[in-house]
């Protein structure tokens, strides 16, 4: 006999698979310990792939944890025309531009934004940006599968939206 469960409750969903959550919880740790890349600059990026995923929970979370690593009300609602925004720097614009190629389908990285990466941060850095871009394509797209909602990390606060990405 089959239990009822909530689709928005990630938590009850992952449960039942012990195994799936020992490796995102790894995975997860060593993002957080890394600090190859900045992590004002990581947060915009994957908040950048979760706007493009369109990923509720990630978006409310994420927005929430970005304002924590420095990211203001201004910059989350200009994210989704950030080439012309003024809220945003040259390294900014850079993991922005970098989360948005990585994340659409396919994913096609011009050898020339590779090497400002490479150019512009350490090997580590691009290293770490890269996982944790890739990282958020995947939990965002393991939340829409599995219908998870936002869960209030944001609520009452200004949020990052989700986007349509470019042709």
């Amino acid at each position: 006999m089959f239990r009822k469960v909530d689709m928005g409750d990630l938590f009850g969903l992952l449960r039942r698979r012990p195994q799936i959550v020992a490796g995102m919880f790894a995975y997860e740790s060593a993002l957080a310990t890394s600090g190859r890349m900045d992590l004002h600059l990581k947060s915009l990026a994957e908040l950048k792939a979760a706007a493009l995923v369109n990923c509720e929970f990630c978006l409310d979370i994420g927005s929430a944890m970005a304002k924590l690593a420095g990211i203001t009300d201004a910059q989350l609602s200009a994210l989704p025309n950030f080439r012309e925004s003024e809220l945003f720097n040259a390294d900014e614009k850079l993991v922005l531009e970098f989360a948005e190629v990585v994340t659409k389908t396919p994913a096609l990285v011009p050898d020339e934004l590779r090497s400002k990466l490479f150019g512009r941060f350490t090997a580590a850095g691009v290293t770490e940006l890269a996982a944790a871009v890739a990282w958020e394509n995947n939990r965002g797209r393991f939340n829409q599968a599995l219908g998870v909602h936002a869960a209030g990390f944001s609520q009452g606060s200004v949020c990052a939206v989700p986007e349509q990405p470019d042709s």
